[in-house]
């Protein structure tokens, strides 16, 4: 079967991407039929968005890329119908079956033992859930997600797959209505900060695995619970990012204004060591950048950088170096420049050195130890 060789070849791509190693997580991809959970979805159309599903040629070869496959725009399930009938339509990507590299990371980074009970947040099309129920058992595993719509859908192509797990829709960020105690949590959408019903429902010593949704510096964390609405853990070296909670989006931004001549000087620091993760100085920029955010400014994919309080900083090519121009009441682009020289005197530590630790009262990102003099909050926006 066609299928069949098609989820092979995606195995075999995740083995090599260097993502996927554990026996059982390589035979859960295996196993299960993510085209299953894909009858439809949206694929990019310029700047807008196509209609395609499964009467469509090259249907199937899509539904085992190792793309992210859009399911929903706008939280509006009535578009891919409009966008069937009339064809491309805009929209914002509020629902997908994520890239099945950061599912194979994110699943390894649960540290699953055999018997664990598995809650998991954010059911979305439920193939992430199927790959938990082969592994695990449908017993083991419970998922809730906010659109009830969203849920139908997913226990539906989830029993049809042979696949019985404890679906219930709701607010993600409460954990799961029925209040059971899990030995592993894994959120696939991101939150601003960790919901404390999230740790309460875990078991101590149990884990809990999202991604962190900030402007900058997001990715993976794993946090270790402890009594009560407590846990510690450690921002995760394999990075990831997802769409954020409902309620956990962030307000836009006004429109970062031209800059005039007058304003341009040099700078040694790029746009892109601030915004781009495999710069490395990203992660620490955005502790000490609290509610930075970039902000695209030019048709080419051009960036900035922009904070709430009106600040901004834009920045361009000169030759063979670099200008920088800001306004607003800060200076943010100094203060990007002051942070990356502290950054190269603490020896430029990568995600993987900070952890984070979550109470009842606060939620504060350190240096390589819990006990580390440098610490930051944990903020959002």
């Amino acid at each position: 079967m066609r299928a069949q060789r098609l989820r092979r070849r995606l195995v075999q791509h995740l083995v090599d991407e260097d993502v996927l190693h554990d026996e059982p997580w390589k035979q859960a991809f295996a196993a299960v039929p993510r085209h299953a959970f894909l009858p439809r979805f949206f694929v990019p159309a310029g700047d807008r968005w196509a209609a395609v599903d499964r009467s469509d040629p090259g249907w199937l070869d899509r539904a085992y890329s190792r793309d992210v496959l859009v399911t929903q725009l706008d939280d509006d399930p009535t578009l891919w119908d409009r966008a069937r009938a009339t064809g491309p339509v805009s929209g914002i990507p509020t629902c997908s079956s994520s890239m099945p590299a950061i599912m194979a990371i994110m699943l390894e980074e649960l540290l699953v033992q055999d018997g664990d009970r598995v809650l998991e947040i954010g059911t979305g099309t439920g193939y992430n859930t199927a790959i938990l129920c082969h592994r695990c058992g449908s017993g083991q595993v419970s998922t809730v997600d906010v659109d009830p719509r969203l849920s139908a859908e997913a226990a539906k192509h989830l029993a049809e797959c042979g696949y019985a797990p404890a679906c219930a829709t709701g607010d993600g960020t409460l954990g799961f209505p029925a209040g059971i105690l899990f030995d592993r949590v894994l959120c696939t959408a991101s939150v601003a900060r960790i919901p404390l019903a999230w740790l309460e429902q875990t078991v101590p010593g149990g884990h809990l695995v999202t991604t962190l949704y900030r402007p900058l510096g997001g990715g993976l964390v794993r946090l270790t619970a402890g009594e009560g609405a407590a846990g510690e853990g450690r921002v995760l070296h394999r990075d990831g990012r997802f769409m954020p909670f409902r309620a956990h989006r962030l307000p836009p931004l006004a429109e970062v204004p031209p800059a005039a001549e007058s304003q341009w000087r040099p700078t040694e620091l790029q746009m892109a060591d601030v915004l781009r993760p495999r710069r490395h100085f990203e992660f620490f920029a955005s502790l000490e950048l609290p509610g930075v955010r970039p902000v695209h400014v030019g048709p080419d994919g051009t960036f900035a950088v922009a904070h709430p309080d009106g600040s901004w900083a834009r920045t361009r090519r000169t030759g063979p170096g670099f200008e920088v121009a800001q306004g607003g009441p800060r200076a943010l682009w100094e203060l990007a420049e002051d942070a990356h020289a502290r950054w190269e005197s603490l020896g430029r530590p990568e995600r993987s050195r900070f952890g984070l630790t979550v109470s009842p009262d606060e939620q504060t990102f350190w240096l390589d130890d819990p006990q580390s003099d440098l610490r930051w909050p944990l903020a959002q926006g």
